[in-house]
């Protein structure tokens, strides 16, 4: 596993919803780093990934309220734990839980295991709330998959919020979750 700028050399064999990442990132003119690894569907089998990107890969989760009338992408540090209590009240949401695989398959064309911000550029319809937690927004660079969890890319964050959340119509609400 090895750190390489931008997109692969050559795309073969890769999943069209990777592509289109790499299509948007590269059209938008964002600078990105890549690794290419075994299937990553836990943040425990990210931690070798991490140390290769040299920046820690958010958690992302994806949630719904318990009419599933909204959903929601939660990114976060990877290593802080999730508790719903401490997010539903923030956003005025009571009883979330965890979004199901067809509903994040049709919202964000993403499977579990793969959830990514970079999924909310196939939302076209913003029927997903981003939701940031502030310390993923203090921190220089964010790691993320590209719609897959067999790679991973190192972004800077300013151009994440600054330059792919415009561009794809998304704007987050940032929160604040407990360390424990």
């Amino acid at each position: 596993m090895e750190l390489q700028k931008g997109r692969p050399a050559n795309c073969a064999g890769r999943l069209e919803r990777e592509i289109a990442v790499y299509d948007l990132l590269d059209r938008l003119r964002i600078d990105y780093e890549r690794t290419d690894h075994a299937a990553a569907d836990t943040m425990e089998a990210c931690y070798e990934i991490d140390r290769v990107l040299g920046t820690v890969i958010c958690k992302n989760l994806f949630l719904c309220n318990r009419q599933r009338t909204q959903y929601y992408l939660l990114m976060m540090p990877g290593t802080k734990p999730f508790h719903t209590k401490d997010l539903s009240h923030q956003i005025g949401s009571a009883r979330l839980s965890f979004g199901d695989p067809e509903s994040m398959e049709a919202l964000l064309h993403i499977a579990p295991g793969s959830v990514s911000i970079m999924g909310l550029m196939n939302d076209t319809e913003n029927r997903v709330q981003l939701l940031i937690d502030k310390p993923v927004l203090e921190a220089p660079t964010l790691g993320c998959h590209p719609c897959v969890n067999t790679s991973s890319l190192r972004l800077r964050t300013r151009d994440v919020t600054d330059i792919f959340l415009p561009a794809v119509h998304h704007q987050p609400i940032v929160v604040e979750l407990p360390e424990e």
